[in-house]
Parts: structure tokens; C-alpha cells; sequence
């Protein structure tokens, strides 16, 4: 299949290269950015780091909320944002 992240957000690659750390599994983020083109330079996939810590933070809020009954709170949201930071963390030194 395609994954076409082109209309997730306007404009920055960034942030579409920022799923690639929220959505795929442990070892595909690197393969990912390597074969999208055009080729992302080092301060984009650093701003895409960043947009990827900000969902998975997200992800843990809404995960959270819903564990503990809040309104708006989905309890699934918390094991994958959890596993995306641990991807994050994994990558750091690159």
C-alpha cells in the first residue's frame, strides 16, 4: 500500500515526516525518511522530531485522560504514544 501523508499538515514536510516515528513500527522511521523524496536535509527531520514528541506527549494526555475516566479520554491512545517515545528515545543520538 501508499501512505500519503502529503495533507496532514500544510506546507512543512515536517510534519508528515513526523508519523513516521508515531505510526510505523520499531526500525521503519529510518527507512521511511530514507526513501521519501525529496530527500528531508537535518533540520527538517530535526522539526520533525519535534512535531513526533508533541503527538506521542499528546497521545499519553489523551491515554491518561481516558484510563482515569475523563471526558475526551481514549485509554488505547496511551500504549502506542508510549511505544513512539520509546522509538524517539531509541533514535536520539542521530
Amino acid at each position: 500500500g501508499v501512505i500519503d501523508f502529503g495533507d496532514l499538515f500544510a506546507g512543512d514536510p515536517a510534519c508528515d515526516l513526523a508519523a513516521a516515528w508515531i505510526l510505523l513500527p520499531d526500525g521503519a522511521a529510518d527507512r521511511f525518511h530514507a526513501a521519501y523524496r525529496p530527500s528531508a536535509d537535518a533540520a527538517t527531520l530535526h522539526r520533525a522530531r519535534g512535531w513526533a514528541v508533541l503527538r506521542a506527549l499528546s497521545g499519553l494526555l489523551i491515554g491518561e485522560a481516558g484510563v482515569r475516566g475523563r471526558r475526551g479520554g481514549k485509554p488505547t491512545w496511551g500504549p502506542p504514544a508510549h511505544a513512539a517515545l520509546r522509538r524517539l528515545i531509541a533514535t536520539a543520538h542521530r
